[in-house]
C-alpha cells in the first residue's frame, strides 16, 4: 500500500472515533429506519428497516438528528433526483473525496460508482490521477477540473466552464459545484468525526 495512504488512513482511522455512537434500542430503531429511507431513496428498491445493519457513523449522526435529516436530504436529491448523470456525478464525489483525502467518503462512493454508475476500477485509478490522465473524454476531463478547480480555487476557469457549457444545462452548471461542495463538507465531517470504516470499505485503498 502506497505510504501516503497508510499515513493518511493511520491519521484518521488510527484513533477512536471522537463522536461515540448511541447505543439505545431506540436509537438503533431510528437508525434502521432512516438507512432503510436512504438506501430506497438512492436504488429505488424497497428496503426493510429490520433488514438493515445500521453503520456506526450514523448511529453518532443521531446525536445531531435534525442535522442528519438535512444533510441526507440533499444527498438524496443530488444522488437519486439530480440533474447529472450517475457517472458525472459519481466523478465529482469521488475526485473530491481523493482530495479531500476522505477514506470512508471515497471507500462508500468507490462502491457507488461501480454499482450505480458502472465505473471500472481502472477508471476509478483515473480518478485518483485527476483530469491529467488520458482515458477521459473532453467533458469528463472538465468534470473532473471542475472539482479541482473548486477545491484549489474555490472558483471553475473559464476554460472549463465553457467545455462543460456545450453539454450542460443551467441546473446541471448550478448543480455541480453544489455537489462538489456538499461532497467536500462530508469528507470534512467524517474526517474531523474519525468515523470508522464500515466493513466492506476499503477506504482510500477501493478501487
Amino acid at each position: 500500500m502506497n505510504d501516503d495512504i497508510v499515513a493518511r488512513e493511520t491519521e484518521i482511522l488510527g484513533h477512536p472515533p471522537r463522536i461515540p455512537a448511541l447505543t439505545s434500542a431506540e436509537a438503533v430503531r431510528a437508525g434502521q429506519q432512516r438507512t432503510a429511507q436512504l438506501s430506497e431513496a438512492v436504488t429505488g428498491f424497497p428496503a426493510s428497516p429490520a433488514d438493515m445493519t445500521v453503520p456506526e457513523m450514523l448511529l453518532a449522526m443521531l446525536r445531531h438528528a435534525d442535522l442528519y435529516d438535512h444533510l441526507a436530504g440533499l444527498s438524496v436529491q443530488l444522488i437519486a433526483r439530480g440533474a447529472l448523470t450517475a457517472r458525472d456525478r459519481e466523478l465529482v464525489v469521488l475526485r473530491a473525496a481523493w482530495l479531500c483525502q476522505a477514506p470512508y467518503e471515497f471507500g462508500e462512493h468507490v462502491r457507488l460508482a461501480k454499482g450505480l454508475a458502472g465505473l471500472r476500477a481502472d477508471e476509478i485509478d483515473g480518478v485518483v490521477v485527476g483530469s491529467t490522465a488520458l482515458a477521459w473524454s473532453e467533458h469528463e476531463r472538465a468534470v473532473l477540473r471542475a472539482t479541482e478547480d473548486l477545491h484549489e480555487r474555490s472558483m471553475v476557469a473559464d476554460e472549463t466552464w465553457n467545455i462543460l457549457a456545450r453539454t450542460y444545462d443551467d441546473q446541471q452548471l448550478i448543480e455541480l459545484p453544489v455537489l462538489a461542495g456538499q461532497a467536500t463538507m462530508v469528507a470534512y465531517m467524517q474526517n474531523a468525526c474519525r468515523f470508522r470504516l464500515a466493513p466492506a470499505n476499503k477506504g482510500l485503498r477501493a478501487r
